[in-house]
């Protein structure tokens, strides 16, 4: 747990390092998030495509199995950036959220437009949830809550947002770091790893909580989830396949793009998710972050089907890297 934040910081009370200036995370040689004035001058182009308001997956929800033994690795996708890791034994969630909005209102923002791929009461035991950051639709309160009370999973998440989810749902069991560190949970290793992005809550907690993703080493091979993030000139996956070797699997976001002049420093386009699919020397890669919130202004089907035209464009087999949609089911060679 985080020490007890200064009021200069409501998160996290730290010394200095290279991504964090003793009150603000930030991302070393990367770009802030963008100004007030570029929301507004974004917020009112007129160039937002019109989602339909349901866009059923064409998979069931999927019943996983309890547990996937040994060298399997099965990966279920939830909806936007949550999958269901089976691999090992463990049963491991990324930034679960089954609420019906990312937003903190249940009224108001982005609505989800297919049901979630697993319904929550057909969860095998979670063991584990990586937290990547604390935007509203990568960190839900009330999903957490409902896992907590089901399931009372191991929470990894960056310095900060311990303090926050703590707050929200007493007890939850939590785990927080830095970038670079290293815990070992029930016979794998899960490393935090830079991402380049950005977080808050509101608009006074910007850059207090610390964003990241995760590398997890286990007896079936490598997987890297990458969070939430920009290219940044592929500075983090040129680290990851230095640091790492290389990955049985990767889950690397593709939506949530345009426009780029706003969007290009903190989401990756699909052009680059293949770029870093083959930069950190990942084997299978699925696309995440796309197709459930309409976030931004690109078409909802754009991200898979460019997605297929950059695999074509570097001579790559689409088998490689898959746009899942909610309830497909993958047992990656």
């Amino acid at each position: 747990m985080a020490a007890r934040p200064k009021a200069a910081n409501r998160y996290y009370n730290g010394p200095p390092s290279d991504h964090f200036d003793g009150t603000l995370f930030f991302n070393p040689g990367g770009q802030p998030p963008a100004r007030f004035a570029d929301l507004l001058k974004w917020q009112f182009n007129g160039q937002r495509s019109k989602w339909p308001a349901t866009n059923p997956s064409p998979f069931p929800q999927a019943k996983p199995p309890a547990r996937v033994e040994g060298a399997g690795l099965t990966v279920t996708m939830v909806g936007h950036s949550t999958l269901l890791v089976q691999t090992a034994g463990l049963n491991i969630l990324t930034d679960p959220v089954w609420s019906l909005r990312a937003s903190p209102f249940s009224f108001v923002g982005p609505k989800r437009v297919n049901v979630p791929g697993i319904a929550l009461a057909d969860l095998p035991p979670i063991d584990l949830v990586l937290v990547s950051h604390n935007h509203y639709d990568h960190l839900d309160i009330a999903t957490l809550k409902q896992l907590k009370a089901r399931h009372d999973p191991l929470v990894m998440t960056p310095l900060g947002n311990d303090v926050l989810i703590v707050g929200a749902v007493p007890g939850m069991r939590l785990s927080a770091h830095d970038w670079g560190d290293r815990v070992d949970i029930g016979g794998v290793a899960v490393h935090v790893e830079p991402a380049h992005h950005w977080s808050a809550r509101g608009t006074r907690d910007r850059r207090m909580a610390l964003w990241a993703g995760f590398v997890i080493e286990t007896p079936a091979g490598r997987i890297y989830f990458a969070g939430d993030t920009g290219f940044h000139n592929g500075i983090n996956y040129r680290l990851m396949a230095h640091k790492h070797g290389g990955f049985r699997f990767a889950i690397l976001p593709i939506g949530a793009y345009e426009p780029r002049w706003f969007m290009a420093s903190q989401h990756q386009n699909p052009q680059e998710a293949v770029q870093g699919m083959t930069l950190c020397n990942a084997a299978y890669a699925a696309g995440c972050h796309w197709g459930t919130f309409q976030l931004t202004d690109e078409p909802i089907d754009e991200p898979a089907r460019k997605l297929d035209e950059a695999l074509e464009a570097e001579g790559l087999p689409r088998e490689r890297f898959r746009a899942l949609r909610p309830g497909e089911v993958w047992d990656v060679p």
